[in-house]
């Protein structure tokens, strides 16, 4: 839990250093409000290549190996973020930070899940997830210390030290138990006897471990139209939250939308493909609810309110540390009452203060308590959220489709500061802001409290089971 801790730690740090900056950024730049918007956006467009590929590699070689991958490709990105010269640099940049953190997302989560009992994994999932909290409290910190001496790349440049995080990742953790029990196997001691593959591995060799990705290349043509539907997706999502894009936003954002809803129903399955979508729809709601205040929450604290680079800071401080409340509380709560109710309720009374939040002009510990108490209560809850998803899937395919259902979802975080921003050209910042909290709140309270994904899937798949995270590998086994 410590190293896994640690590492969602900086991950958060590192993912969260382009808002506190943006207004910086932009003044260098000379980037509209729009324009700057895009390079918090920028992360998102890869997640979803990512967290397949990453949690692919999770499945397949272990949860260990992946974590160490996804820690190195996000710290690397942020490093290189510092040397940008220009925004199609710093954009760029931003592609390998969201790959990286998509990665950690879904190999974090599946350790900790995979290596907690059974009853206390809501806590584990919770505990985590405060993780990338912590994270933003402490960029908040560094960015009152860093940016009004040194300037806003040193705030980058910081961001390489998970690297050491990686290093002492690869040395001393053991390999998550689930997985362990379920897929990697130990080695036997003697080479090529009896009963052992071709590695040296008893009972699974290398060659039959988990392949998330065979549905989706088990033929010639297959193979092309899908590296073809590959390429799609992520051009149309690089040109959408691009200048380049021009008008075309909207067929740009339905071709993205076909090839990755036609990747989900091949990973899916007929048992299961309806699962993937409704999944992705709610995490994408999920994140157009959290992201706005997540993204533009600083930009909205220096332009509207007028507040300096220390007053920034202690807001962003009750902010974090609201969420990272949330989270444990998120975890308790979960184990006490049920993963699902307690989304519900949680995301329920946060609706009371969306409006107090961007009512109070002239009260800075006013607004960082009803922060707090915002926070705690709607993003807090998102600590359970990797229980809640990786508990529909089992351990041979969890962490592939935790991470892409989870990462394409969350293009709603690349959606949101965009939607936000627009939004604030035809009002105020913060009623834009107000408004797309309040109001995708209420529709992911609807999905997850109606247990809306199992309901469905049961149309295609009645013997469909809610969650495979409640018993453990040796636990299915018979006596």
């Amino acid at each position: 839990m410590a190293a896994a801790w640690l590492g969602y730690l900086l991950d958060g740090f590192d993912f969260v250093l382009i808002t506190l900056v943006l207004t910086e950024i932009a003044d260098e730049f000379g980037l509209s409000t729009v324009q700057a918007a895009g390079l918090v956006s920028g992360a998102f467009i890869t997640r979803w290549l990512g967290g397949a590929l990453l949690g692919a590699m999770g499945d397949r070689y272990g949860r260990k190996p992946a974590m160490i991958a996804s820690i190195l490709l996000y710290s690397l990105g942020t490093f290189a973020c510092g040397f940008a010269w220009n925004y199609h640099s710093l954009f760029a940049a931003r592609l390998a930070v969201g790959m990286g953190m998509a990665g950690e997302y879904s190999a974090s989560a599946t350790y900790v899940l995979e290596s907690w009992p059974v009853r206390v994994r809501n806590r584990a999932s919770g505990f985590l997830i405060s993780g990338y909290a912590a994270g933003s409290v402490l960029a908040a910190e560094v960015y009152g210390w860093v940016v009004p001496s040194l300037g806003w790349r040193w705030m980058f440049w910081l961001g390489v030290l998970p690297v050491l995080v990686a290093l002492w990742v690869r040395k001393a953790l053991p390999e998550a138990g689930d997985w362990q029990a379920e897929v990697g196997e130990p080695r036997t001691g003697g080479g090529s006897g009896a009963g052992s593959g071709r590695d040296g591995v008893t009972g699974r060799g290398r060659e039959a471990r988990p392949n998330p990705f065979r549905p989706l290349f088990t033929g010639a043509v297959r193979s092309a139209v899908n590296c073809l539907l590959a390429a799609v997706a992520t051009v149309a999502l690089f040109l959408v939250f691009t200048p380049l894009g021009g008008g075309l936003t909207l067929p740009l954002a339905l071709a993205a939308t076909g090839a990755l809803a036609a990747f989900a129903v091949q990973m899916g399955g007929r048992r299961n493909w309806l699962l993937y979508l409704s999944l992705m729809v709610t995490v994408f709601c999920a994140f157009l609810y959290s992201w706005p205040i997540q993204s533009l929450l600083p930009t909205y604290l220096k332009t509207e309110l007028g507040y300096g680079a220390g007053q920034v800071t202690d807001v962003m401080y009750y902010a974090g540390f609201g969420t990272m409340c949330g989270c444990w509380l998120a975890g308790f709560v979960g184990d006490r009452f049920g993963t699902r109710r307690a989304y519900a309720l949680s995301l329920t009374a946060s609706l009371a203060f969306v409006f107090p939040v961007f009512a109070v002009q002239d009260s800075l510990v006013g607004l960082g308590m009803l922060l707090f108490a915002l926070l705690a209560l709607s993003q807090g809850i998102s600590g359970i959220l990797p229980k809640y998803i990786a508990g529909h899937f089992p351990v041979e395919t969890r962490a592939a489709s935790l991470g892409f259902v989870y990462n394409v979802g969350a293009l709603g975080g690349a959606v949101a500061p965009v939607l936000g921003a627009r939004l604030a050209e035809g009002m105020t910042l913060a009623q834009s802001l107000a408004v797309l909290t309040f109001g995708l709140t209420a529709v992911v309270i609807v999905l997850v409290g109606c247990n809306v994904p199992n309901r469905l899937n049961r149309l295609v798949d009645r013997d469909h089971q809610e969650d495979h995270l409640a018993e453990t590998p040796r636990q299915r086994q018979p006596h």
